[in-house]
């Protein structure tokens, strides 16, 4: 049998967490996987228990070795750290969930021997998920990471003030949003930002991306559910020189006389899904559908 090799990524975590992180590693050892460490992620865990083995480490896509899977530790922030640091790869991603709601990190952190037995054995199945991508003619974005799994928004620098966001889908004028701005969301990121902007949940797979307005003047502007296959075209209006552009957990600030376009990515992430496991579950037991509150 091929020894296995997998990758790690991570971020910071709490104290309260280490006594999960140990028996990661001991799992990885009584193994004997061949593990390579994201750099940085390294250096903070050295702090915080045992790195005496002799691992592999890693700072990017370019410099990670051919492994099996990438195993990511912490919330969903993390899954969106490893998802960009893999980009086009095709490299399965899993997440041990040490945060709080964890759609995208779908293994609890009392299970993870259990779990990674599984996948070891193969018993798992790969989930595509679709991404976004930003582009402009005008100026470079995000250094090259420029696509998101959860979503793209458009905010202004000032608060006190809205901005105009002049929008056409494959060349047809859509609107203009007079808002605080906009979220456009994958049926993945349905759940985070959109949602809480009064966005629909959309099951993933389904082939669309959704608009959800941000505080907007007029009432009757709803988030509007789009084809994937469509090209967003972007031109925003504002009394400052500037507006910020998010790509997941990314942002950079941007001149407001550039022009910005949204298409689906090119690539898609690839996310490890045990069996057991589906995204109706998965919706009941975060959003506690179901559960009578009044009894907590």
């Amino acid at each position: 049998m091929n020894k296995k090799s997998i990758a790690l990524f991570g971020r910071e975590f709490s104290d309260t967490v280490i006594p999960y992180v140990r028996e990661l590693f001991e799992f990885l050892a009584t193994n004997n996987l061949d593990v390579h460490i994201n750099g940085n992620f390294y250096d903070f865990l050295k702090g915080k228990i045992n790195c005496s083995h002799n691992y592999g480490l890693y700072s990017s896509k370019e410099d990670l070795p051919q492994v099996d899977f990438m195993l990511s530790l912490g919330g969903d922030g993390s899954m969106l750290g490893a998802v960009s640091l893999v980009k086009d790869s095709d490299l399965p991603i899993a997440g041990i969930n040490f945060g709080r709601l964890g759609f995208l990190a779908g293994i609890h952190k009392s299970q993870i021997a259990s779990a990674l037995t599984r996948i070891l054995s193969g018993d798992y199945r790969i989930e595509p998920r679709s991404l976004l991508e930003a582009s402009s003619p005008d100026t470079p974005l995000f250094e090259g990471y420029n696509f998101a799994l959860n979503d793209l928004s458009i905010t202004g620098i000032d608060s006190s003030s809205m901005i105009s966001i002049h929008s056409y889908i494959d060349g047809e004028l859509l609107n203009t949003y007079w808002a605080d701005g906009i979220v456009i969301a994958t049926p993945t990121g349905s759940t985070a930002y959109s949602l809480s902007c009064g966005g629909p949940i959309i099951m993933p797979g389904s082939g669309n991306f959704v608009i959800t307005p941000i505080s907007p003047h007029n009432l009757n502007v709803r988030p509007l559910v789009i084809s994937e296959e469509a090209v967003l075209d972007l031109s925003v209006e504002c009394r400052a020189d500037h507006f910020v552009l998010t790509c997941d957990s990314r942002s950079e600030k941007l001149p407001s006389n550039i022009h910005l376009q949204v298409r689906k990515a090119p690539f898609s992430a690839k996310l490890i899904q045990l069996e057991s496991k589906n995204y109706f579950q998965t919706l009941r037991e975060k959003l506690l559908w179901g559960i009578d509150v009044r009894n907590y």
